[in-house]
């Protein structure tokens, strides 16, 4: 078994390397100048919809990095690491970031990579988001539930009650013991796979969530600024990650299993064909925190104006040239 589990790894590394090169789209790295640091950090937390920064090794190593460190976080703070500097990069739901940012977290959204991977489980007999209110629903994304409750006219603050903290919340769901179930991969694919297929909202097809980025790469303030070079090397291979997710997810998703980042190919799989990881082109990272920092401070869950945002904590100038880059 270890002879099999090596050459299985060298194989998937060789494919990995030979599709670097094979995407390698850009001018030569010469004409972009030397990079700043050949250390890049990304922050790895459980969600696998993340996927495109995962299995990105090679193709940073094929931009100058020689030092590509992934440290682990718990979900609920490996954004506030990279607020401190514990790490350099990572990606993140749209309206997360958007909250942290406006706690003042020394942050900057630099591209989008994919769209919606979030879906909204109900219990058999739920058909419409407005059947929960009063119900225990388990949600894995805050700010995302309470624009989505918004839109039906509910305050998820007050209209829904939570599920024990620390507990399963796909096994709560798949006990019948909370009503609704927000959550993004593998929890969708493993409830899917037991057989529950009561979805009420699909982000990456139902509007208007479908319209927009779900989840946007962001930086340390810092880094970004004094590494312009590096960011955009980095930019650039996670983008190219995300096109290898799109057209070789099972390459994609046994790098995912020989890397450690997750024991389960087919969950890994499954999330690689439903998330759209190739229309990466087509939106527009601004429009989607413009849309969701509006809907966020409609709810009052944050202060700042997207115009304060966009002008303090963005900047797409590499994200563009990227799109011009690397066109499909």
């Amino acid at each position: 078994m270890p002879i099999v589990q090596t050459r299985r790894r060298f194989l998937t590394t060789s494919a990995l390397a030979s599709v670097a090169g094979l995407v390698r789209a850009q001018p030569s790295l010469a004409a972009e100048g030397e990079l700043e640091t050949t250390t890049v950090r990304i922050a790895k937390t459980p969600a696998i919809c993340l996927a495109p920064q995962y299995i990105s090794e090679e193709l940073l190593r094929a931009e100058g990095f020689t030092d590509i460190r992934y440290v682990a976080y718990p979900i609920d703070v490996f954004v506030q690491a990279i607020g401190r500097g514990d790490a350099d990069f990572s990606t993140t739901e749209a309206t997360w970031l958007l909250q942290q940012i406006d706690a003042g977290a020394p942050l900057v959204a630099v591209a989008g990579v994919h769209v919606g991977c979030y879906e909204l489980f109900a219990q058999q007999g739920i058909r419409r988001i407005g059947e929960l209110k009063g119900k225990r629903v388990a949600v894995d994304a805050p700010g995302l539930f309470s624009v989505i409750a918004a839109q039906v006219g509910l305050d998820a603050a007050k209209d829904f009650v939570g599920p024990d903290p620390g507990v399963n919340p796909v096994e709560l769901f798949a006990q019948g013991k909370i009503d609704a179930l927000l959550g993004f991969p593998p929890q969708p694919q493993e409830l899917r796979a037991r057989g529950f297929g009561n979805i009420l909202i699909r982000t990456a097809e139902d509007r208007p969530w479908s319209q927009y980025f779900c989840c946007m790469l962001f930086g340390n303030r810092d880094y970004v600024r004094n590494h312009p070079v590096a960011t955009k090397r980095a930019i650039r291979a996670i983008l190219k990650a995300a096109d290898l997710c799109a057209s070789q997810p099972a390459l994609a998703a046994r790098r995912l299993v020989d890397r450690g980042f997750t024991p389960h190919y087919d969950r890994a799989l499954q999330t690689l064909n439903d998330v759209p990881y190739d229309r990466w082109r087509e939106y527009d990272p601004e429009e989607t925190l413009r849309f969701y920092a509006l809907r966020l401070h409609e709810v009052g869950l944050i202060k700042s104006t997207p115009q304060q945002i966009i002008a303090e904590n963005t900047d797409w100038r590499f994200f563009n040239e990227l799109k011009r880059e690397l066109r499909a």
